[in-house]
């Protein structure tokens, strides 16, 4: 196995450890749009820290993993959950949420009303435009 092969394999081991606490936090459910039954992941969010960190964490389902990595296969109809979890009181779920507001405003009427009634902690505004 590759050096880069072992690094990312022990990242991945690492973040493994996280899924009990994640899945207890999530209560089992995808952090962004609440879908239950599905397979859930832990996605870490930029910028990624030297050590895999709960609170740089979300628990999501494939959905709406392959739509934030992937832009162009966005399907706007799928984030108006964002209208809840844009209020969640886990940091790092509001993050990820607001980020993905960001990039509805401009096609989504719906999106720019919900971006206009966010009232953001100033760390939560600094770490949503650190990417």
């Amino acid at each position: 196995m590759s050096r880069g092969q072992e690094k990312h394999q022990k990242r991945v081991n690492e973040l493994m450890m996280l899924g009990k606490d994640l899945a207890r936090r999530a209560h089992s459910k995808c952090e962004l749009c609440a879908s239950t039954g599905v397979s859930l992941a832990a996605y870490e969010v930029s910028p990624v820290p030297a050590e895999p960190d709960i609170d740089k964490t979300v628990f999501i389902c494939d959905v709406c993993s392959e739509q934030i990595d992937n832009p162009k296969l966005m399907n706007a109809h799928h984030w108006h959950c964002l209208s809840a979890s844009v209020w969640s009181s886990t940091p790092v779920v509001q993050v990820v949420a607001v980020r993905m507001l960001e990039r509805l405003i401009d096609c989504e009427g719906w999106a720019e009303d919900l971006y206009d009634q966010l009232y953001l902690e100033p760390e939560i505004q600094l770490w949503v435009s650190d990417t």
